[in-house]
């Protein structure tokens, strides 16, 4: 008796309350990541919803253009055997979307580079140089972000007859580059200004001048948002119609204009309007894609500054 009741005594205890608690853990796990699955399915059907044009005017641009105007492009899936590229090459055979694609690369490159080049220089000068009137040329600089361009195409418009650049791809392209260059030297300016000032003095301590210092030190920092001011404003300006329609000849329009024309001469055109429609969206699909890494880097790095 004495054996068995000590060996009652030493046995461990069992607590009721350990697998309770254990319990709750779990399910809270359960429940953690049961929610992150949804959220990634919901990302995912949106994301697929968003692509969903995409996708329908690329399957377009490969049918013909009977069986476009005999079904939607659903239908593409019952019968992929009729897909064709005829399309395409009825685009590239066509003279004024060919002649559009280039006016508008002639447009846009000039645009962003000058924006980036003017831009980076304003930028630096309202962070890092000291002249009068600085804050306040700063000021009227922001001042005119809310300034709509709306309202400045009947001035300019009277102005480029008068110097000859009205409808010219040059009168576009300045256009353009004048009203980037606020926001480009307003976001600019701002991430420059976070750099830190013990590292621009150490270059002037090794004899670093300011055009050394700008181009060694201060765009290598700030190249992250030089990409993501390069990517917006590429896509301001590939997309632009107001603008290409009112300043740009008339001869030789971008890709917005000329597929707008061909719309409205040519009604039922589908088979260079599809395709033609889809390489205009491709194109600045590719540069973003191509410079993701950048301008994710530029997010992320205002973000923490």
């Amino acid at each position: 008796m004495t054996t068995q009741t000590t060996r009652t005594a030493a046995a461990p205890r069992k607590t009721p309350g350990a697998a309770a608690r254990k319990a709750p853990g779990v399910a809270a796990r359960l429940a953690s990541g049961a929610a992150s699955g949804a959220v990634r399915v919901l990302l995912l059907l949106t994301g697929l919803f968003w692509l969903l044009p995409t996708v329908g005017l690329l399957l377009s641009s490969l049918r013909s253009p009977s069986d476009i105007a005999a079904s939607g492009w659903w239908q593409v899936f019952t019968a992929p055997a009729r897909l064709t590229t005829e399309n395409y090459t009825h685009l590239l055979a066509n003279d004024t979307i060919t002649g559009s694609l280039l006016s508008t690369v002639l447009i846009t490159v000039p645009a962003t580079l000058l924006v980036l080049v003017i831009g980076s220089l304003a930028g630096y000068a309202f962070a890092w140089l000291e002249f009068p009137g600085r804050d306040w040329w700063f000021l009227g600089v922001v001042a005119l972000l809310v300034v709509p361009v709306q309202v400045a195409l009947v001035p300019v418009s009277r102005l480029f007859g008068a110097v000859g650049l009205f409808e010219t791809t040059l009168g576009v392209v300045l256009f353009h580059t004048a009203f980037g260059l606020p926001f480009a030297v307003f976001l600019l300016r701002n991430f420059f200004a976070e750099i830190p000032r013990e590292l621009l003095e150490a270059a002037r301590l090794d004899g670093a001048g300011e055009i050394r210092l700008f181009t060694r030190v201060v765009l290598p920092l700030g190249g992250p948002a030089i990409a993501s001011l390069g990517i917006f404003q590429f896509l301001w300006v590939w997309n632009d119609m107001l603008i290409a329609l009112i300043f740009a000849d008339s001869q030789s329009p971008p890709i917005t204009v000329a597929l707008q024309q061909q719309v409205r001469q040519f009604g039922n055109n589908v088979d260079v309007l599809a395709p033609g429609a889809f390489v205009s969206m491709v194109v600045p699909l590719v540069v973003f894609f191509a410079f993701q890494r950048q301008f994710a880097s530029g997010v992320m790095a205002g973000a923490v500054k």
